[in-house]
């Protein structure tokens, strides 16, 4: 019954998950390991957990729990959830240059492809890299990322509300030009020389 399950769960996850992730994604099997799956083709639901990591081409969902509801017309919403003082993580390539990657964690993350938004719940943290430098982050309680917007929004509560006295987030932006070399030029040389 096992490779039924299996096989049924990477049937279930064969549809592109991001349309701003890698499109040559969008072929590409889909992998799943877990310690225990549950499908229920009545219910087009699927529970996986004990360390799950799903991958399919240069995507990877890993998590201690997945959860995938597919709705009447194809779309499915994913649910990852951490274990116990841990994280669950997305990592993706992204199209528009040769080393271009999105990746985040958080104690909950849910992915809705219909919307093609993804939602960070807790201790969250969204990284856009080019290569291993990172280009953009964000780390809040909760963040939403719409992927084909390209809109970030950062909130102070875990469940996505915005309340005054539970602290504050952060972002970081890499600098997207760099200096002309005729002001390089220009620039004072340091003291005492």
């Amino acid at each position: 019954m096992k490779p039924f399950a299996l096989t049924s769960f990477a049937f279930l996850l064969s549809l592109p998950l991001a349309v701003h992730a890698e499109r040559a994604d969008a072929l590409k099997q889909v992998h799943a390991d877990f310690g225990v799956v549950r499908y229920d083709k009545a219910a087009q639901k699927t529970i996986a957990t004990g360390h799950v990591v799903i991958t399919r081409g240069t995507m990877v969902l890993d998590a201690e729990r997945a959860e995938v509801d597919e709705a009447a017309d194809g779309y499915r919403t994913f649910i990852l959830t951490a274990a116990p003082g841990g994280f669950a993580s997305f990592r993706v390539k992204r199209d528009g240059g040769p080393d271009l990657w999105s990746d985040g964690q958080a104690e909950r993350i849910e992915y809705d492809e219909r919307t093609d938004v993804v939602k960070l719940f807790s201790k969250a943290t969204l990284r856009q890299l080019e290569g291993q430098d990172v280009t953009q982050r964000m780390d809040d309680a909760f963040i939403s990322y719409d992927q084909r917007s390209e809109v970030l929004v950062g909130r102070n509560d875990p469940v996505g509300g915005d309340r005054p006295s539970n602290g504050r987030g952060s972002m970081t932006f890499a600098p997207r030009r760099a200096l002309p070399s005729s002001a390089m030029a220009a620039a004072p040389s340091a003291p005492g020389r």
